[in-house]
């Protein structure tokens, strides 16, 4: 028995009920479209192979499947005559493959790799043909599982086909299979399109198999797990479903989330042991946040680090290559992209800094900007150790700021500052006296004339 895997991934349905110009498959829950999440979930099964059948904008698709697996494997369904007709498709790029192939959806996110894994077991165990089933709350219209005395898979029906005892039946077909490559693609070869929609049927193969004396075998999930979308609605009830798992995921690794339900994850965030995360806490793919750091309410971080103890937000912003220290702060109204902040550095409130290096023990007064963009090209500014940086301050890149320096407050800094140097760029302050009382009875004057006309 070969040991190595191979996925069969069927992407090629156009999706209508989304009313979207986006192929369905490439939708996405939690930040990944849902051919990756099928991609991933096949991931912990270490596949050999990796087909992708495509259909609809099939370029755009296969074009998605080889940036997120570049080993794919792309072939094209058309026309689409059923999901047998589509898995044959795939028999070409696996025609010397002696492994176990799975046949997963693009369209069905949710399912668990260790789902795979229990089916894979099930196969080396010695059954020929594995379907996933779930016990449906409310079977409708899927197609039911019907076991055999000894519990093997019998047959599968579909509801507008079967009886009443059949429909009583709340085991039922997910469509996800693992067979053996030769015996899926000699069985396929046998199936016929003699039905009433004239397509050829994947789920035919377990009668077929049974008529060889093969033995087929069911493994269960849970119901959310087989979650097709085909309709906006559809992937909305995913996001939620991968959302609430995700979050209780955090929570049981030692994460702190103090209203779960109004924060969300993306596919790869990754939240250390002792952190703790506010409420409206939005995470976008790429985040990594280390143990005991603080993610305040409100808070949107993107393609970002956190170190340790750092503390962000409320409200605050983490862009793309943002890195935040160890014990660092990053407060209210902060925005911080392509930026390292040092450890135990500070930007409490209303700040942007932008393409800049921040040493450690910094402090960035409020209303500070790194003005990073000439209208063609960035910038960087890089700030030294210990540095003050006075509130209402422009820092015009490129610029340095040695280590000790100080900003005056409402400074425009064009130029390098030394070390333990004061930056202030202020024009020289003139108080003149009784001129603001003058003013004012001048404009009161002014405000009654207007208001007799």
């Amino acid at each position: 028995m070969s040991t190595e895997t191979a996925l069969c991934i069927l992407a090629a349905g156009k999706g209508t009920r989304m009313r979207s110009d986006l192929p369905k498959v490439l939708h996405e829950v939690a930040g990944l479209s849902m051919l990756g999440h099928a991609l991933r979930s096949g991931d912990g099964c270490s596949p050999s192979r990796v087909v992708v059948v495509t259909g609809h904008q099939s370029e755009r698709v296969a074009d998605a499947a080889r940036h997120l697996a570049p080993e794919a494997i792309c072939v094209e369904q058309s026309p689409q005559l059923g999901t047998g007709h589509a898995v044959q498709m795939a028999a070409p790029a696996l025609a010397d493959f002696g492994g176990d192939v799975f046949v997963l959806f693009g369209d069905t996110p949710l399912i668990r790799a260790g789902t795979l894994d229990a089916m894979l077991a099930a196969r080396r165990a010695g059954a020929d043909v594995i379907v996933l089933g779930f016990d449906a709350a409310v079977p409708g219209g899927y197609g039911r599982l019907i076991l055999d005395a000894s519990g093997g898979l019998d047959r599968i029906v579909e509801a507008k086909e079967a009886n009443a005892e059949e429909l009583a039946v709340t085991l039922c077909n997910s469509g996800v299979m693992c067979v053996p490559g030769p015996i899926l693609f000699r069985l396929l070869d046998k199936v016929t399109n003699d039905n009433a929609k004239g397509e050829y049927y994947l789920t035919d193969i377990v009668a077929l198999a049974r008529t060889e004396g093969l033995a087929c075998a069911v493994v269960r999930c849970d119901e959310e797990e087989t979650l097709g979308v085909n309709s906006r609605v559809d992937l909305a009830a995913a996001e939620a479903a991968w959302q609430a798992r995700a979050r209780i995921e955090a929570m049981e690794r030692g994460v702190t989330m103090t209203a779960p339900d109004t924060v969300f994850l993306a596919h790869d965030t990754r939240i250390g042991q002792d952190a703790t995360v506010e409420p409206h806490v939005v995470f976008g793919p790429g985040v990594t946040v280390e143990g005991g750091a603080i993610i305040r309410a409100f808070s949107h971080l993107e393609g970002c680090t956190v170190a340790k103890a750092a503390i962000i937000g409320p409200y605050a912003r983490l862009r793309p290559g943002a890195h935040i220290g160890e014990e660092a702060r990053i407060g209210n109204f902060v925005e911080i992209k392509a930026t390292h902040f040092g450890k135990g550095a500070k930007a409490n409130h209303l700040t942007y800094v932008g393409d800049a290096e921040i040493g450690a023990g910094t402090n960035i007064g409020a209303g500070t900007i790194t003005c990073n963009y000439d209208g063609v090209l960035k910038h960087r500014t890089v700030i030294g150790e210990r540095v003050f940086i006075g509130s209402n301050s422009a820092l015009v890149a490129p610029v340095e700021i040695g280590e000790g320096a100080m900003v005056g407050a409402g400074s425009v800094i064009s130029r390098d500052v030394e070390p333990d140097a004061l930056g202030i760029t202020r024009a020289l302050q003139e108080n003149r006296p009784s001129f603001a009382a003058k003013l004012r009875e001048k404009l009161l004057e002014t405000k009654a004339r207007r208001a007799q006309k």
